[in-house]
C-alpha cells in the first residue's frame, strides 16, 4: 500500500464492531493513514451509516474515490438480525429501555411468515425518533433524548426480500434486502404491530451493500495493523 493509492482513491471494506459509531470507524482509519504517511489531511468517508448497536459492512472511501460515496449509498443493502416480539422501546432497538409489554400467545409461526411477506414492495416508512436525521439543524436523537416530540415525514422505501430464517420465540431471525434509507428498526417496530403485539430490533448486521459483501471485510484494527505492516511511502 502506497500513499498515492489512498490519495487517488481506495475502497476499504470494513466490518464495523459493536458499539462503534460509523464516524469512529472512519476517524480511526483516517488517523492511521495520516500518521503512517505523515499527511496533514486526506479525505475519508463512508457510504451509509450503521447504528452503534449494528455491526457489519461499512464501505469506506479515501481520496478521489469519496466522489463515489453517493453512488454507493444509493445501492441496495442486505441485513441479518433478530426481532424480539412482545416488547417495545422508544428507540425501536436496545439503545433505550423497554417501555411496554404486549401479549404474544396469539402469534403463530405462519402469522410471522405471512407478516414478513406483507412488507415486500414499495411503501412509506416513518424514520424512528432516535435517528441521525436532522430537523432544523438538530439530530432527531438529540431531541428525543430531551423528551421532545417531533413530527417526522415519511419517506418512500422498498423491501426486495424479507426472509424469516428461524423462530426461537420470542426472537425472530431474519434476512432483509432493502433500498437506501430503510430503517430496519422501524420495520421491527411495525412488524410487532402488524402481529397485533409489539416488537423491537434486538440485533442487526449489514452483510451486503451493492456489490460489496463481508467476505473481504476487515475490522478497523486489522486494517491499521495491515497498513503499518504493508505500507510504504
Amino acid at each position: 500500500m502506497k500513499v498515492e493509492e489512498f490519495k487517488e482513491g481506495k475502497i476499504l471494506i470494513i466490518d464495523k464492531p459493536l458499539h462503534w459509531t460509523s464516524f469512529q470507524a472512519v476517524n480511526k482509519i483516517r488517523w492511521a493513514i495520516r500518521k503512517k504517511f505523515s499527511l496533514k489531511k486526506i479525505k475519508v468517508g463512508h457510504a451509509g451509516t450503521l447504528d452503534p448497536l449494528a455491526t457489519g459492512l461499512l464501505v469506506i472511501c479515501t481520496g478521489k474515490m469519496t466522489k463515489k460515496i453517493d453512488q454507493f449509498q444509493a445501492e441496495a443493502k442486505e441485513y441479518t438480525g433478530s426481532i424480539t416480539l412482545g416488547q417495545t422501546t422508544p428507540s425501536f432497538d436496545l439503545e433505550t429501555e423497554i417501555d411496554s409489554e404486549f401479549p404474544t400467545d396469539h402469534i403463530t409461526e405462519s402469522a410471522i411468515l405471512e407478516t414478513a411477506t406483507s412488507f415486500i414492495g414499495i411503501t412509506e416508512q416513518k424514520p424512528p425518533l432516535y435517528s441521525a436525521i436532522k430537523k432544523d439543524g438538530v439530530r432527531l436523537y438529540e431531541l428525543a433524548r430531551k423528551g421532545e416530540q417531533t413530527e417526522i415525514k415519511s419517506r418512500k422505501i422498498e423491501i426486495f426480500e424479507f426472509e424469516i430464517q428461524k423462530v426461537e420465540f420470542p426472537k425472530v431471525f431474519f434476512r432483509i434486502v432493502c433500498s437506501k434509507g430503510t430503517y430496519i428498526r422501524s420495520i421491527a417496530s411495525d412488524f410487532g404491530f402488524r402481529l397485533k403485539s409489539g416488537a423491537h430490533l434486538s440485533s442487526l448486521r449489514r452483510t451486503k451493500s451493492g456489490n460489496f459483501d463481508l467476505s473481504t471485510a476487515e475490522t478497523p484494527e486489522s486494517f491499521v495493523e495491515r497498513l503499518n505492516r504493508e505500507a510504504s511511502i
